[in-house]
């Protein structure tokens, strides 16, 4: 029997009695829910649902004007998205100052490798205006004279240009839940490090005081929880001694790109899912399509040999049951025993 997963969001004030309500409204129409996910921040209340409408015992015109009716009576604001709504899906590219990851974009609409359509620059500075224009994208300033965001008008713009889709290129300020909530997984950021290592600001710059020999980039989920949203997409690249921040930085973008149009592309093709804050490739993807992390030629480069087991057939054991006995091949903490000082 064939699935049709239908998203349905609730956004509104934190109050009992929503769960109830909505969910009594789809089990009268022979609506499943398939999956169901909730978070309230600073007294916001987001719930996200999965279900499936293949049977429904209503048209999609009616069951949208019976949540939009129970919305109104909540005092929520409650969002359809039918699996067909639309076939050439949405993009908002938000920006600062740097260029780098929307370059990538750009080229990949124009060369017909995006499967989407760009429909909406926004930024909070006006620095990119100019490579907007270039491509014949509408380009918006919401930011204030020292960049802070106007979210209402950013949540308005985002309304108007209908997006599917938000990616962050080097959006260098926090969204908070009221953007974060209304499109939960169809955030996607590009974040200086190999989550979940140096999170925050100054991620180059904390791989260097730390003294770390590899560090990457990581194109994830954006959640609430800053860079702690489920990972999509990672490279690695050296630190090598002496090396300056911005020299850092500079090896660091092509990387940056690179990763966060992999995962735009991942999102966009539906071969990506997302379960328990946790990303999978759907079961049919081809092998091969998509570089997650290292590069074939890194994964070529690294040693296979010694491994553990040969200590245990000399022994005369079965590797196989006494790697059974451990927890993940993790060393085992004896209990500790007091000594006299």
């Amino acid at each position: 029997m064939t699935r049709e997963l239908t998203e349905i969001t609730v956004i509104g004030g934190d109050k009992t009695g929503i769960v109830a309500e909505v969910t009594s409204l789809l089990f009268e129409r022979g609506i499943n829910i398939e999956d169901i996910d909730q978070a309230v921040r600073e007294g916001l209340f987001r719930m996200t649902m999965h279900v499936d409408t293949a049977e429904m015992v209503c048209t999609e015109g009616t069951l949208k004007d019976a949540l939009s009716e129970l919305a109104d009576d909540l005092g929520v604001e409650i969002q359809v998205r039918f699996p067909a709504d639309r076939e050439t899906k949405q993009i908002a590219v938000l920006v600062t100052k740097e260029s780098h990851c929307l370059e990538a974009l750009f080229e990949a609409w124009a060369n017909g490798d995006l499967g989407a359509d760009i429909g909406v620059v926004i930024g909070n500075h006006d620095h990119l205006e100019p490579l907007a224009d270039h491509y014949g994208v509408p380009f918006h300033d919401v930011g204030d004279e020292k960049g802070s965001p106007d979210e209402d008008q950013l949540l308005e713009l985002l309304e108007e240009y209908d997006v599917d889709l938000i990616v962050l290129a080097r959006y260098i300020r926090i969204l908070g839940p009221n953007v974060v909530f209304r499109y939960e997984d169809r955030i996607i950021n590009v974040h200086p490090s190999l989550l979940p290592s140096f999170p925050g600001a100054a991620a180059y710059r904390q791989a260097i005081e730390e003294g770390v020999r590899v560090t990457g980039v990581t194109a994830h989920y954006v959640t609430t929880d800053l860079d702690q949203g489920p990972i999509i997409t990672q490279r690695a690249l050296d630190v090598p001694d002496g090396i300056e921040r911005d020299e850092l930085k500079q090896r660091g973008q092509p990387l940056e790109a690179e990763a966060l149009l992999e995962a735009v592309q991942l999102h966009l093709n539906g071969d990506v899912t997302v379960h328990r804050g946790r990303t999978n490739l759907r079961d049919d993807t081809g092998p091969g399509q998509y570089q997650l992390g290292l590069s074939q030629a890194a994964i070529d480069a690294t040693p296979d040999r010694p491994i553990d087991g040969k200590g245990d057939v000399l022994r005369g054991d079965d590797p196989e049951v006494e790697a059974s006995d451990e927890d993940d091949g993790d060393e085992q903490v004896e209990e500790a025993v007091p000594v006299d000082d």
